[in-house]
């Protein structure tokens, strides 16, 4: 491992020997010594500890061997709230802020939702975060995902009626119960896509990101056995890769299902779709 800092270098020192870009370094500069961006820019001449300087001299190698800063940092920002995240859960990203949108706009007063696939809880605690009206259930397969998601819900709700989370391979552990709406970011990536092996993928949970087959057949169990689920008129909300809305949606008119749509995220491209349980 190379070594760019040492316990001589002050903060300022330290930013300007770092590999990496400004923002990335100041991101980790912070992280390993507590301190915020203010602190960073006004004590400046401030000298970390040698164990806060190993610490950094790690962080910068792995990221430049290409972890995700996520996974470095220990959390990420989605929906105006920071998360925790390990390489248990995906990363939360932007485009899945539409989901949460869609999902707060068409659930209506004092009703039921359900979260399929949790991860760090990102979708169903934002939710939960505008929503104190709604009963919210999680699931998620991965013991590691849901211990996460517990974490951050009571991190980040402490003041709201908890959300109920249950490790189910989707439906299986799920009680018979009726949800208003039912929303999900499943694993959607086809096998042997290259992307799998690019970037902050190569790192991410791959059971989070690809079913191992054409990647569609989570939205088939999803979909197939919404309706038992459903309550009359509730919405099944799915987010999908951009190539995929007319895919699903066919999927949901097979079954069944009314109303059905798809959203477009901020960069126009088709992100979710979903429809209606008459």
């Amino acid at each position: 491992m190379n070594t760019w800092f040492s316990v001589d270098d002050n903060l300022a020192a330290c930013q300007q020997k770092s590999p990496l870009d400004a923002l990335e370094t100041r991101m980790l500069l912070s992280h390993v010594g507590q301190l915020s961006r203010v602190q960073l820019i006004t004590q400046h001449e401030r000298y970390l500890s040698a164990t806060q300087v190993a610490e950094l001299n790690q962080l910068v190698q792995k990221r430049l061997d290409g972890h995700p800063l996520a996974y470095l940092l220990g959390e990420r920002e989605f929906y105006g709230l920071n998360f925790k995240v390990s390489p248990a859960v995906l990363i939360p990203r932007p485009d899945t802020e539409l989901l949460v949108e869609l999902a707060l706009r068409l659930t209506p007063q004092n009703a039921s939702l359900l979260d399929m696939g949790t991860g760090s809880g990102a979708i169903a605690i934002s939710i939960a975060a505008q929503r104190d009206d709604l009963d919210i259930h999680a699931c998620d397969i991965c013991v590691a995902a849901l211990d996460i998601a517990k974490f951050n819900a009571n991190k980040l709700l402490p003041h709201r009626s908890p959300i109920t989370f249950y490790e189910s391979d989707w439906y299986q552990q799920i009680p018979p119960k009726r949800f208003d709406t039912i929303v999900s970011n499943p694993p959607y990536i086809v096998k042997d896509d290259s992307h799998l092996s690019q970037g902050d993928l190569r790192f991410e949970p791959i059971d989070a990101l690809t079913d191992h087959a054409d990647g569609l057949s989570a939205y088939r169990k999803i979909i197939d056995n919404a309706p038992n689920y459903l309550t009359a008129n509730g919405y099944l909300l799915m987010e999908h890769g951009y190539h995929q809305s007319q895919d699903v949606q066919a999927l949901l008119q097979a079954r069944g299902f009314s109303a059905v749509q798809s959203w477009q995220d901020l960069a126009g491209i088709w992100r979710v779709t979903g429809g209606q349980w008459k």
